[in-house]
């Protein structure tokens, strides 16, 4: 009996160590194919992120034929009107400001649900800008949508109130009738130095009987109610007035970029090199182009699967293409398309997709110019902003450093695209790389993208010198710009004063 109850006993205890060897064997196994899935999975998304890098590559050949394309395209702009992507717009500022200018001038920049009014006393040669004062007025939302006399009639009420604030620091010459330059941000079709017709309105602004009027005929009559004796001496867009801020300061400067929010660019043209020009030349023999470079599409630029779904989600899908690649608008968007993509097919940030991923531009350029330039042994600049901004916690080093890859993957490509662009340009100039005789040459840039990312700025000064080459490069300075919707207003109505000459 005691026999078979010891048997009973053995066997039991092999069945119960057998179980065991196979439970363990089975965790064994479970965990060894989830060590295997996990480094599928990752090996899956450096495998994406190599794609990205080898999609969005934009080395130096490509893009000398991005910088020939431009060239082309612009040729075409000025031969013909609709002739080019590009609109080469007439600016009809033919005389850049010198430095030599004097007296008091104002602008007005209206570009958004915010104006601003501005004043600056200029003192010629020796004293250049004695004095500038500014103010923000915010535009009541039932303006935006009103009627034209009702929008205007607020701005004049508003700049008549800020010119009666004129202190004894700013001096008007007696008998002369106050100037104003006129930023306006919105599409107009200019036809001479201060009037053009409103073609439609954006950024939320929806007045129908402004559409197709002469808008400085409508600010110049709301003026007029308010008593307020100022003439618009000129309209121009904010590149065209960082064009003019440059060159106040520097006589070399020929080319402005815009590169913030948004991107464009203008620069000096040759009068008899506008073949659409109608009507004589100007004394100057030079005209400003405001290119409107946005527009700008080559086969040639290096478009990926997340540019193409961000550009069909767009309000204007099939435009303005350049600028959905390069402007600060949009390079959060597109880090935040990858990475969802990533979400999706590698478990990047864990097993459930972070809601917040799913929405379109909730992840800024000022936020991934910030996890870029994290230098923190940890990136814990990077995972504070994922934290922040997609909700994502408990992110590993080796995630962080990821998006920081996929992060300066398109920010490169951004930076080096537009250097080609740049380039364009310059070429359009003379500045060839062959050319045996170089003239200094001098792009005045504005705008937060390239002000404060200074990885963005940085490749794109690299990019450009390598562009041109080493001889003409020499000849190619590129300057930090500012305030070309304000300053630079004032400064191309003084340029352009009913009263210049009148004192020679």
């Amino acid at each position: 009996m005691e026999k078979k109850t010891m048997v009973k006993a053995t066997i039991a205890v092999a069945a119960a160590t057998a179980t065991a060897i196979v439970a363990t064997g089975v965790i064994y196994r479970q965990k060894m194919n989830r060590n295997r899935e996990s480094w599928a999975r990752r090996r899956r998304t450096e495998e994406m992120v190599e794609e990205l890098e080898r999609s969005c590559a934009a080395e130096l050949d490509r893009l000398g034929q991005l910088a020939d394309a431009m060239g082309v395209e612009m040729h075409a702009g000025l031969a013909s009107e609709g002739g080019s992507r590009l609109k080469m717009l007439l600016s009809y500022v033919d005389n850049l400001p010198t430095g030599d200018e004097e007296g008091l001038f104002y602008a007005l920049d209206l570009g958004g649900t915010n104006f601003r009014v501005l004043r600056v006393q200029l003192g010629g040669k020796d004293n250049r800008i004695v004095n500038q004062e500014s103010r923000e007025v915010s535009i009541p939302p039932h303006l935006m949508v009103g009627s034209s006399q009702e929008l205007f009639g607020f701005i004049a009420l508003e700049l008549a109130k800020f010119v009666s604030t004129e202190g004894e620091e700013f001096q008007m010459l007696e008998g002369r009738q106050r100037e104003l330059g006129f930023t306006f941000s919105f599409p107009v079709r200019q036809s001479s130095i201060a009037s053009g017709t409103l073609i439609k309105w954006t950024k939320g602004f929806s007045i129908s009987d402004a559409v197709g009027a002469d808008v400085v005929a409508e600010l110049s009559e709301a003026m007029e109610k308010q008593g307020l004796d100022m003439r618009v001496a000129a309209l121009v867009n904010d590149t065209v007035g960082t064009l003019a801020g440059g060159r106040y300061h520097d006589n070399d400067v020929m080319v402005a970029v815009i590169l913030g929010t948004g991107t464009n660019a203008a620069y000096v043209e040759r009068a008899n090199s506008i073949s659409k020009w109608q009507g004589l030349l100007p004394k100057s023999g030079n005209m400003v182009i405001n290119m409107e470079w946005g527009n700008f599409k080559s086969s040639q630029l290096p478009i990926t699967e997340f540019d193409q779904a961000l550009d069909n989600d767009s309000l204007n899908p099939g435009e303005q293409i350049y600028e959905k690649l390069i402007s600060g608008m949009y390079l959060g968007d597109i880090v935040r398309r990858v990475l969802l993509k990533m979400a999706e097919e590698t478990n990047f940030f864990g097993e459930n997709v972070p809601h917040k991923l799913r929405a379109p531009f909730i992840l800024r350029t000022p936020d991934i110019s910030a996890m870029h330039h994290d230098i923190s042994p940890d990136l814990t600049i990077v995972a504070s902003k994922l934290k922040e901004n997609l909700g994502v916690i408990n992110t590993t080093f080796e995630t962080r450093k990821l998006v920081v890859q996929v992060i300066d993957i398109i920010t490169k490509r951004a930076a080096r695209l537009a250097a080609a662009g740049i380039a364009g340009v310059l070429k359009k100039l003379g500045m060839e790389a062959s050319s045996p005789t170089h003239q200094r040459m001098v792009v005045a840039i504005d705008g937060g993208l390239f002000e404060h990312y200074k990885m963005f700025r940085k490749c794109l000064e690299k990019t450009l010198s390598e562009l041109l080459g080493e001889q003409a490069s020499k000849f190619v300075e590129v300057k930090l710009a500012n305030d070309g919707s304000g300053i630079g207003a004032a400064l191309i109505a003084a340029s352009h004063s009913q009263y210049n000459g009148l004192d020679e």
